[in-house]
């Protein structure tokens, strides 16, 4: 008797439940929900073209008094070499300390900055590529380009483009909010330093939607933002209609007078644990969600010195601008002792690390990194 015949459409039947081989799920490179997950994979900033901004109001009025006399002189001008070299050196051991501790490093590209652009409303020499958690926002895995209000970080995105682009590849979500005119309409050219007790005012108005993603912090389905000199109410408002109804977007009332960045006012650390600035936050104005959770006094920060602080371009409460690892791990200024102290008696285990000549260049761990991957998944906390 002959054998049966195959079918030719045989090799397309499904295999039976017992007999299928699935491959294994490819993991997204994106992965971030919150800021203390296990750290996997990070970007860190880079120094190489860093330009000292034009000395546009919405710097100007950001920074430091002592330190406006440098950008109004040096606006558009490399940064001095001395300052580049020092903070190159702490930036690359911070770069070491990562490795050291398991953490896959990814860098933007190098950009000159110094080149003049244009657009129908205005020319800018750019800034720096130091800082990458102001422009981008990562939830989930998701990465958000953000529409900064300073024009001389109009076009910094484009050193992440190759990074960007690799993620997007292999699965990641790339979304960028709309991109802003910053016409002088945004501006408020009135504006002045308001004083001791005077009413806190806004360097940006609600012309059209703004924000940096370093006033942003996230606590899984619950994200923490203040309304600063670069983040207004619209800006607010297009991530909370992004994010949809799955996130919840809670205001922090900030008593700074130049308000810009919540990563120096308050700091998520761990499940139940935020670290406070008591002078930029009044602990009985906190959201009502945050009952329940240990609020963490800072000490007031130990002085940076040094010429690097002298023309730094941040709060003395850069202090507590710390960068999880996982729930113990943190990386700290280590001139900041008295912090690194009270970590501990908390029950954190501090990883002390040089970084205060990186200050002239717009902030601390948590500033000059961007954290792609975190080993968890998405929970309420609340």
């Amino acid at each position: 008797m002959m054998p049966p015949v195959s079918s030719p459409t045989a090799a397309l039947t499904p295999a039976s439940s017992e007999d299928a081989v699935t491959e294994p799920e490819k993991k997204c490179p994106v992965n971030s929900w919150n800021e203390w997950d296990p750290l996997e994979e990070i970007v860190v900033g880079r120094l190489e073209g860093a330009t000292i901004p034009p000395a546009h109001p919405i710097v100007t009025f950001n920074i430091p008094p002592s330190s406006v006399p440098l950008y109004r002189l040096a606006a558009g001008r490399r940064y001095p070499r001395i300052l580049v070299k020092r903070a190159q050196k702490e930036l690359d051991g911070f770069i070491r300390l990562l490795e050291a501790e398991g953490v896959t490093v990814r860098r933007p590209d190098p950009v000159d900055f110094s080149r003049r652009y244009t657009t129908p409303h205005w020319s800018s020499r750019g800034f720096c590529v130091a800082c990458p958690r102001d422009g981008y926002l990562v939830v989930g895995d998701e990465i958000i380009e953000t529409p900064m209000s300073w024009p001389s970080r109009y076009f910094e995105t484009f050193a992440y483009r190759r990074l960007f682009k690799e993620y997007f590849r292999a699965g990641a979500r790339w979304t960028a909010a709309p991109r802003p005119e910053l016409a002088e309409d945004l501006y408020e050219r009135s504006y002045r330093l308001p004083k001791s007790g005077e009413p806190i005012r806004y360097m940006v108005n609600e012309w059209e939607p703004v924000f940096d993603a370093a006033d942003f912090v996230r606590c899984g389905r619950d994200l923490f933002v203040i309304r600063s000199n670069v983040t207004n109410y619209s800006g607010i408002e297009w991530v909370r209609r992004h994010l949809g109804p799955g996130f919840r977007i809670h205001e922090v009332p900030n008593l700074c007078r130049q308000p810009m960045h919540i990563d120096s006012s308050f700091v998520p650390l761990a499940p139940g644990k935020v670290l406070v600035n008591p002078e930029y936050v009044d602990v009985e104005r906190l959201p009502p969600v945050l009952k329940g959770w240990d609020i963490l006094i800072a000490p007031r920060p130990d002085p940076f010195t040094g010429f690097s602080a002298r023309v730094s371009s941040c709060s003395p409460w850069t202090s507590i601008n710390v960068l999880m690892l996982d729930e113990k791990r943190v990386v700290v200024e280590e001139s900041q002792t008295k912090l690194i102290r009270a970590l501990k008696e908390w029950g954190f285990n501090p990883i002390p690390c040089a970084f205060k000549n990186f200050l002239p260049f717009g902030g601390s761990f948590h500033c000059a990194t961007l954290d792609i991957r975190r080993r968890g998944t998405l929970q309420s906390y609340f």
